[in-house]
């Protein structure tokens, strides 16, 4: 009998009633082959399928446990929100001391907006730059990855690419052909695109660190031309950090690259694991929302209690600073064993990381956007995230996904992690 023949049979029967057996494709485990286990529990940096197997938890519900699973103060923070009520549909205290929080960490943020995903507030921000600027057009950079909505599932990453339909049926061409598309880094191709287009351009959407096609960095310079040349042509600039805000520091990946948008899109952290969404940036931008303008965004459970609660729970754990450093020895402490293991048994691996987010591409490197990530041995990755999952580590079930690191993980999981990699890189 298989060690995981539970969640084999929640899986059979899953197909018979769900799309796919998930509800969110990346979980189907189409890129890698194979059934996915059902969760039952989590705590800390581990989590338990429904047949009793543990695994160490790098996916950590694809970035918004921060500080692990089911941490003692987002799960008492829940609790005691829950008692007052789940849900209002009016103003709550918590939206505003969320609101000041973000504020008060991000300088870019004048004002801001919550609601339910990381898509409403990606689609929101582009609809807003829209009736700002009063132009139809988008850029963004292939791989990356802002949710589903139909002006941004253009060349996408994450679970689009990993299924190979970087596009979607169902997707108007007339929305498509306002969404140009670039290949990140490629400075050359930007400047050639403003100074022809430039001035039909609403915003500029990206992910200042993509990590929707794996992980890889902005080379330098090309942030700071990215800024110059938006501003010139009075297009607005959108930080997508719905990754990597408040988990790379406390102003996340803009502050680290001296990146100042004129719109940022955030989730997963603000909300402490709960469902949640946030675009927020410059006040005069801002007020275009209705009630205030003619902008309309709006959603029943937006600043929902519970998420406002938890959310506000992980910011004051994260408020001294030492989790970032942390997070950040963690990282650096992975990396190195995982590139020496990684070379000890003569197997290609570019390992890229930026603090607590890494991705193990299966090819000569460095990786700068798609085109390069798609060198990677795809069929490889699918051999070590088995021969990882059946050793008790747990990784993104795809190539093109980047890893989690919490708070959570002690110095022993991460050796534990290692060791277990050079046992697998040995069968490679």
């Amino acid at each position: 009998m298989s060690v995981r023949a539970i969640s084999e049979a929640l899986f059979a029967e899953s197909l018979r009633h769900i799309p796919g057996g998930v509800n969110s494709p990346v979980r189907a485990f189409r890129a890698v082959g194979g059934t996915p286990f059902f969760a039952h529990s989590a705590q800390g940096c581990r989590i338990t399928d429904v047949d009793g197997n543990s695994y160490i938890d790098y996916v950590g519900t694809w970035g918004p446990a921060i500080l692990g699973h089911a941490a003692p103060a987002i799960i008492g923070a829940i609790q005691e929100a829950a008692t007052r009520g789940t849900s209002f549909g009016i103003p709550n205290p918590l939206e505003l001391e969320m609101a000041l929080a973000v504020k008060a960490s991000v300088p870019s943020v004048e004002k801001v907006r919550f609601c339910n995903s990381g898509t409403e507030a990606t689609m929101s921000a582009i609809r807003l730059a829209r009736g700002f600027t009063g132009r139809d057009g988008i850029l963004k950079f292939d791989g990356c990855y802002h949710g589903h909505s139909d002006s941004l599932l253009v060349k996408a990453g994450s679970g689009a690419l990993t299924l190979g339909h970087p596009d979607s049926a169902g997707v108007p061409a007339d929305f498509a052909r306002h969404t140009a598309v670039l290949p990140f880094n490629d400075l050359e191709a930007l400047q050639g695109l403003f100074q022809q287009h430039g001035s039909k351009l609403a915003a500029v959407i990206l992910e200042v660190v993509p990590a929707n096609a794996g992980l890889y960095l902005p080379k330098p310079g090309f942030l700071e031309t990215l800024r110059e040349l938006t501003t010139a042509s009075g297009t607005l600039l959108i930080a997508d950090e719905v990754m990597t805000g408040f988990r790379l520091g406390p102003s996340g990946a803009q502050e680290i690259y001296g990146l100042k948008p004129d719109l940022s899109c955030f989730g997963k952290i603000i909300g402490g694991g709960l469902p949640v969404g946030a675009f927020g940036g410059r006040a005069d931008i801002m007020d275009y929302l209705a009630p205030l303008g003619p902008v309309y965004q709006a959603g029943t459970l937006s600043g929902n209690p519970l998420a406002m609660a938890a959310g506000l729970a992980a910011f004051k754990s994260l408020q001294s600073g030492e989790a970032w450093k942390q997070l950040e020895a963690s990282g650096r402490h992975l990396e190195a064993g995982m590139v020496e293991v990684a070379r000890a048994a003569g197997v290609e691996v570019c390992w890229q990381r930026i603090g607590s987010m890494f991705c193990g591409y299966f090819c000569r490197g460095p990786v700068w956007n798609l085109e390069d990530a798609l060198r990677s041995d795809r069929s490889r990755f699918a051999r070590f995230f088995h021969g990882m999952l059946d050793r008790g580590v747990y990784l993104a079930p795809s190539q093109f996904e980047a890893g989690f690191i919490s708070t959570a993980h002690s110095v022993e999981d991460i050796e534990q992690t290692i060791r277990v990699a050079r046992e697998v890189f040995k069968h490679l």
